[in-house]
């Protein structure tokens, strides 16, 4: 199945049940969040999870682009994105979570013919607070799906406050043996979906308040269903990757860590600046910034002269038009080149004062603060320096 089909699949599929297709939303969130991006599906969705009634009825479904930098750090390994579509459906108020598993794993049999044996769910087991999640035990149970019980990781939230509940993951078996062991057990089991009962606020204190409705909200990673569909090793083996792929290894010849590192940041900075951030020094602009800078030190690591300018044009405009975004490619260009100089400028200013702290010794926080205050140089970019990274 291609992108196009899987996406057509899951929302007929919702629609056939009464839901309706909701807009898309830009990454970047209004003025009035405290978050820069929209890291989930639900994430413009909060003010109706919390009893708001929604325009479009209690039954919604849609195709959202997320960007989350708390999975930075994990980009590299197989699944893991920095941009990444979400596939979600939501029931505000409407059925409940057993029905909502009931028609996942309906879709996931019938409507992506994914075998039975390769499917197994993991359930909130209950904590202090909140008891173990025995609606969506029994379900599996009678589906005949192995499930296993947990504990915080099938609580889910947006942040440290606000909506959140516990939640049902779906893994799928994406080894090349039969299946075995558990998602807790073996890391050949692939989340692919999760399905959060959305029926708590969460105050500052920790204190758990229940909503005025109980909601489902659901989400499924169209790059990792791609992956699963494809019968591929990775996300990046994917249509959405295929330019970046071929470019990248077209410039040097990495490890498959670095490879998929570079495109994934090339790719999300393409996205990011599709949704009009430009690069500055502070908030999400400083996201854009890093991700830049973050490709540039991977690809000079091995060759300095090489340059953002060298990109053809295919990557951008691929990834441009799967997101529907209608930047233009010479713009685009430019402000990456733009940023590079920057960078390569910094470089320069910032080795030889680095050089001069650390001949006083391992640099603190008050050499971090002069070199920031004073320079410009952040701390990253200083560690950089340091460990000869940069």
């Amino acid at each position: 199945m291609t992108p196009e089909t899987i996406t057509g699949t899951f929302v007929d599929f919702y629609r056939e049940r009464g839901h309706v297709l909701l807009p898309e939303s830009s990454l970047v969130r209004p003025p009035d969040d405290p978050v820069l991006f929209t890291t989930s599906g639900m994430h413009p969705l909060t003010p109706y999870l919390e009893g708001r009634p929604h325009p479009l009825g209690r039954r919604l479904v849609n195709v959202q682009r997320c960007l989350r930098t708390t999975d930075l750090d994990e980009v590299g390994d197989s699944t893991h994105l920095t941009v990444f579509q979400m596939l979600g459906s939501w029931s505000l108020g409407d059925y409940d979570g057993p029905q909502s598993l009931r028609w996942g794993y309906h879709l996931l049999r019938e409507g992506f013919d994914i075998d039975h044996d390769r499917l197994h769910a993991t359930v909130f087991g209950g904590d202090e607070q909140v008891g173990p999640d025995t609606g969506s035990l029994e379900v599996w149970r009678e589906l005949g799906v192995p499930v296993e019980l947990t504990g915080p990781e099938n609580w889910w939230s947006n942040g440290p406050t606000g909506p959140c509940g516990p939640d049902s993951e779906i893994f799928v078996w994406t080894g090349d043996t039969p299946p075995s062991g558990t998602p807790g057990t073996d890391g050949r089991w692939m989340e692919v979906w999760n399905h959060v009962q959305m029926r708590y606020h969460r105050h500052g204190d920790g204190r758990l308040e229940p909503l005025r409705q109980p909601n489902v909200d659901t989400g499924m990673g169209l790059e990792r269903m791609e992956m699963v569909l494809r019968g591929g090793g990775s996300v990046y083996e994917g249509e959405g990757f295929g330019p970046w792929v071929r470019t990248v290894e077209g410039l040097r010849h990495p490890d498959e860590e670095t490879l998929r590192r570079v495109c994934d940041h090339l790719r999300s900075g393409v996205v990011v600046v599709g949704d009009g951030v430009r690069p500055t020094n502070t908030g999400r602009g400083y996201v854009l910034r890093r991700l830049i800078r973050r490709t540039l030190t991977l690809l000079w690591r091995d060759d300095p002269s090489r340059s953002l300018g060298d990109l053809p044009d295919e990557p951008f405009t691929h990834t441009l038009d799967r997101f529907r975004q209608h930047t233009d490619v010479d713009d685009l260009r430019g402000l990456l080149l733009d940023e590079e100089r920057r960078f390569r400028g910094l470089l320069r200013r910032g080795r030889p004062l680095v050089s001069r702290c650390l001949s006083r010794g391992p640099l603190g926080e008050e050499d971090y603060h002069y070199l920031h205050d004073t320079h410009g140089l952040p701390r990253d970019l200083v560690d950089g320096l340091v460990t000869g990274t940069l």
